[in-house]
């Protein structure tokens, strides 16, 4: 697939930063790849700390105005934005595809799941209630109002390069923050194309500003926000331990941080449960983007009495599935992103083996579809000794624990320092009202493999961050609660 946009001003090599396009202050560039094929798709400005100081300036400017406007200006903005994501979903798409690697069919998915969240933050811009607290003393009048906290600085992963920064990004314009934006190295084309779009539908100067950088100039265009007190919020989805950096770096001025970081999703089936729903409802939560997402389930514990029976229908189920580049129509599974996580898949494939797994389909690397491509794959016999049991392996990969009890399966499932998705198939009413109440996450699919809303609060607990984005929660992280209290009225 050659990158053929009907809009060719979406594909931005430039930083946006106080409404204008320009190059980094170094002119350095860093290359963006397809991971099908190796290919160059562009060479992008790489911001350096100047350039990332540069685009906070231009957000101070812009904040006064911006959170002067009324909430129904912001939303009419939002809405305009949303409209013109619609319109240029097959250019978005096509973007997703060639930096990200995902099938054009599932980049078509994302752009929709992205400007859904646009879509919801405008309407909810209009919602930032306050509230009058009952009177205390006479001659006395207190209230609880909620302010923007500022400028928003946003750094985003590559597996979702276009819903992660929006769902980032609608939330701070619609309470009246500005924002700063880095996305991952690895994708930066959606995130420019976003950008503008943006500026397209009327925001004014300086209250979004887009940087791309390669990962050496990345980490210190961030440390740069880390350190200016201007700066007031940190929204950040990634690693843990870039997670945890980013709190330490930012404790220096206190910064408000939302971080939706690593997971290690249970997957469980009980011998009760509707085997066809669980098997589809795991390929949909284990293979959606080619098992490169943060909710993906890594562990899968299967109850004893159904175990031999849901491995065989599993497997039937991932051996059926098409692996190609997003050029196939039928592609359902594409590239991984990178030299690095098909090592990384395929080290946790070799230690599961060598410690007694058995491989039912997959297991190996499909170096004749390109260079970044795996196959999608079941283990049978894990256990706890294995590397993907504790490491979050960032692929197709199942693999299938065998469990006796409820209470065995409880401890097992929430035996890890992460806590963001987990998911249990059950028939049995008095257990999912256990199960539900039992399992330490964020997130918790019950009979259901596909969660992600716009509607519903996204985020993890432990290890696995704190905040939430989406829902009518999702505009409380960027607000500042200010309490007025009025007196001498008597």
């Amino acid at each position: 697939m050659t990158l053929e946009l009907t809009r060719t001003e979406l594909l931005r090599t430039q930083q946006m930063v106080d409404g204008e396009w320009q190059d980094a202050v170094t002119g350095r560039r860093f290359v963006v790849t397809n991971p099908a094929t190796g290919e160059t798709i562009a060479q992008v400005a790489d911001a350096a700390p100047a350039d990332a100081r540069a685009a906070v300036d231009a957000a101070e400017r812009a904040l006064p105005a911006w959170r002067a406007t009324l909430p129904a200006e912001r939303a009419a903005f939002l809405r305009r934005w949303h409209a013109a994501i619609i319109e240029h979903r097959e250019d978005l798409a096509r973007l997703i595809s060639m930096e990200q690697g995902k099938p054009l069919a599932e980049a078509r998915g994302e752009v929709n799941y992205g400007a859904s969240y646009v879509a919801w933050f405008a309407d909810e811009a209009t919602r930032v209630y306050g509230d009058i607290i009952p009177t205390q003393t006479r001659g006395k009048r207190m209230m609880a109002v909620k302010e923007p906290i500022g400028i928003v600085a946003a750094v985003t992963p590559w597996n979702f390069p276009l819903a992660m920064i929006a769902r980032k990004i609608a939330p701070a314009l619609a309470v009246g923050c500005t924002v700063v934006a880095k996305p991952a190295e690895d994708t930066p084309l959606t995130a420019l194309a976003l950008a503008y779009l943006a500026e397209d539908a009327g925001l004014p100067a300086g209250v979004l500003n887009m940087i791309a950088a390669s990962r050496e100039q990345g980490v210190s265009a961030v440390a740069e926000w880390l350190a200016d007190a201007r700066v007031r919020k940190i929204t950040f989805t990634g690693s843990t331990p870039v997670g945890k950096h980013l709190a330490r770096e930012s404790a220096g001025t206190l910064k408000k941080l939302s971080l939706e970081l690593g997971g290690n999703a249970p997957f469980i089936v009980f011998d009760d449960a509707d085997l066809p729903a669980a098997v589809a409802g795991l390929m949909a939560a284990k293979f959606r983007n080619g098992g490169q997402t943060c909710v993906c389930p890594n562990r899968i514990y299967v109850q004893a009495g159904v175990y031999e029976r849901f491995a065989g229908m599993l497997t039937e189920a991932v051996a059926a599935l098409k692996v190609a580049p997003a050029t196939d129509d039928q592609a359902q599974i594409g590239p991984m992103i990178n030299a690095r996580a098909i090592e990384k898949i395929a080290r946790h494939v070799d230690d599961a083996v060598a410690r007694g797994a058995h491989v039912t389909t997959g297991g190996k690397r499909l170096d004749v579809l390109g260079p970044n491509y795996y196959a999608p794959t079941v283990l049978i016999n894990a256990d706890e000794s294995m590397a993907l049991t504790c490491e979050e392996t960032f692929g197709p990969v199942a693999p299938l624990f065998r469990f006796e009890t409820e209470d065995e399966v409880v401890q097992r499932a929430n035996d890890t320092p992460f806590g963001l998705a987990a998911y249990f198939y059950s028939e049995n009413l008095r257990r999912i009202e256990r199960m539900a109440g039992a399992l330490e996450a964020g997130i918790v699919g019950i009979n259901e493999g596909a969660l992600a809303s716009e509607a519903a609060p996204f985020g993890g607990v432990k290890e696995s961050g704190y905040g939430r984005e989406g829902s009518k929660y999702g505009l409380d992280d960027y607000l500042a609660i200010k309490y007025l209290c009025q007196g001498n009225l008597a």
